[in-house]
């Protein structure tokens, strides 16, 4: 081990230290709790592993307590945050909310996990997120590789969610699926973008750590109403629900994609919700707060309206 913590390439605390021989330390989010049946809510979760053969990419599946068992429901397809550098579906904050989130909202979740930077740099997330939502996209003829999707996931009703830099993989899946060749032979109902990674011109330090090949703050990627970046009038899909937090650094940058979309063209619905006196993603640590049980209620009623 005293070889590992010798030469340090960087390091961005209170989160990750990455080494010069390759080793990183991941200091938050590595806790882990396995799939299986969550005894409060009754949701049942199991993981696939298959979906990039020979890659860490996976996904959990997560299916509420049935009325019937022909019962269809609503398809969200969720990704995790952490910056690109942290968590996993299987993360505890991520697998406790996501249980209680299918429970309240009655749908068949599928939480993806992309590989991460530093390890993988973007747009290897991207890739990754993509090939997941096309593998579950696959199920639409219900004859797909999984059953629980074939038999209970409603098509006709499909959402994409994220935090953070999931919320920032949402928009630019989005933005691909806007391409009618892009491959995605179904329509995205909604998108549902809660405190998203976006930044602009000014510096931020994290940014050309996890896409070193891209590394401006002003690259589409990451600041999707610049001067360079493609039409929001593009954005495949027909309704947006946009959170943010006021004690959050990237709440202006939110409240600026809710603005630009609006005029943008774009013939679909928006909305934006800001939590007052919150910070970034706070409904994980506060999950029974009245403002987190209050973003839990909106996002119900967006997969159900």
């Amino acid at each position: 081990m005293a070889a590992i913590n010798t030469d340090l390439d960087f390091e961005f605390l209170p989160y990750v230290r990455a080494y010069k021989n390759g080793h990183v330390e991941r200091l938050m989010g590595t806790e882990s709790i396995p799939p299986g049946t969550d005894l409060e809510t009754e949701v049942s979760s199991k993981d696939i592993t298959n979906i990039i053969p020979g890659t860490e990419v996976y996904a959990r599946i997560y299916l509420p307590k049935l009325k019937a068992n022909n019962q269809k429901l609503p398809l969200l397809v969720y990704f995790h945050g952490g910056a690109f550098f942290l968590c996993t579906p299987s993360t505890s904050h991520y697998h406790n909310y996501l249980n209680a989130l299918v429970a309240e909202s009655q749908v068949i979740a599928v939480s993806v996990h992309y590989r991460r930077a530093p390890e993988h740099p973007l747009p290897i997330a991207y890739e990754d997120s993509w090939a997941a939502l096309q593998w579950v996209t696959s199920h639409s003829n219900c004859d797909g590789p999984e059953p629980l999707l074939n038999e209970h996931a409603d098509f006709g009703r499909v959402f994409l969610a994220g935090d953070g830099a999931g919320g920032n993989i949402v928009h630019n899946l989005a933005m691909a699926a806007g391409n009618p060749d892009a491959g995605v032979n179904v329509e995205i109902m909604g998108i549902v973008l809660v405190d998203p990674y976006f930044w602009g011109s000014d510096p931020i330090g994290l940014w050309p750590l996890v896409c070193p090949s891209c590394p401006s703050n002003d690259d589409p990627w990451i600041n999707p109403v610049g001067e360079g970046a493609p039409s929001l009038v593009e954005l495949g899909c027909r309704r947006v629900l946009i959170f943010v937090a006021e004690k959050d650094i990237l709440k202006d940058r939110g409240r600026l994609y809710f603005q630009v979309l609006g005029r943008s063209g774009w013939m679909g619905m928006v909305e934006i919700h800001e939590a007052d006196e919150m910070g970034h993603c706070f409904h994980f640590w506060d999950f029974n707060g009245e403002k987190a049980k209050e973003r839990t209620r909106r996002m119900v009623n967006f997969f159900n309206n």
